[in-house]
């Protein structure tokens, strides 16, 4: 692999929500390479926090589905509540070929402060996308409130957080969707 390559894919990742998606199955031997990668990623003290919940099949994206549901219905003032919302929000997993609930474990001993866990998620998901990415699957993460209720549907350990969920899918033909970035010598201080 040359350099030139892993630049390629690192800059051509997007972030493509369900609507982008197909209706075509996601093979579940790709989701395993997608998720041996997650699990290579760094790992301060070798704690490997990163846990995935898999919504592949269709019964578990349904029933995925209804508990957004549910939950919106129950947690939504009735002056808020929008069934435009609702059914955007329900529709999600449906549309998707599958849903990985990205779940951090937290160290028992505490080893490390927490903020170093997530970071080592989060270099999990990216992982995780980049492979999404190489196999021409469209990836979205996202973190809305419910996670933070989800706990009975992804039967959470002790210490055990969902941290958002990652949808994806293959992408309908033809969808490429543009992304820029400020030039990085903006973002360095060389020092002296």
């Amino acid at each position: 692999m040359q350099i030139n390559d892993i630049s390629r894919l690192i800059q051509s990742r997007r972030a493509y929500t369900p609507k982008f998606y197909s209706d075509l199955p996601i093979d579940p031997s790709w989701i395993e390479i997608m998720l041996e990668n997650a699990n290579w990623a760094p790992t301060h003290k070798r704690t490997e926090p990163w846990r995935f919940r898999v919504f592949h099949s269709a019964e578990s994206r349904q029933r995925l589905s209804d508990f957004i549901a549910e939950d919106y219905t129950r947690q939504t003032p009735a002056d808020l509540y929008s069934e435009v919302k609702l059914r955007d929000m329900a529709d999600k997993p449906l549309a998707s070929g599958a849903v990985i609930a990205l779940c951090m474990q937290r160290d028992p001993a505490q080893s490390l402060p927490e903020w170093e866990e997530i970071a080592a998620v989060a270099c999990s998901v990216q992982n995780l996308w980049l492979s999404c990415s190489a196999l021409g699957l469209g990836g979205y993460w996202a973190s809305p409130g419910f996670i933070t209720r989800l706990g009975p549907i992804l039967e959470l350990a002790e210490g055990e957080k969902c941290l958002g969920l990652f949808y994806m899918g293959h992408l309908k033909p033809g969808t490429v969707l543009p992304a820029t970035r400020k030039p990085v010598a903006e973002k360095i201080r060389w020092m002296k």
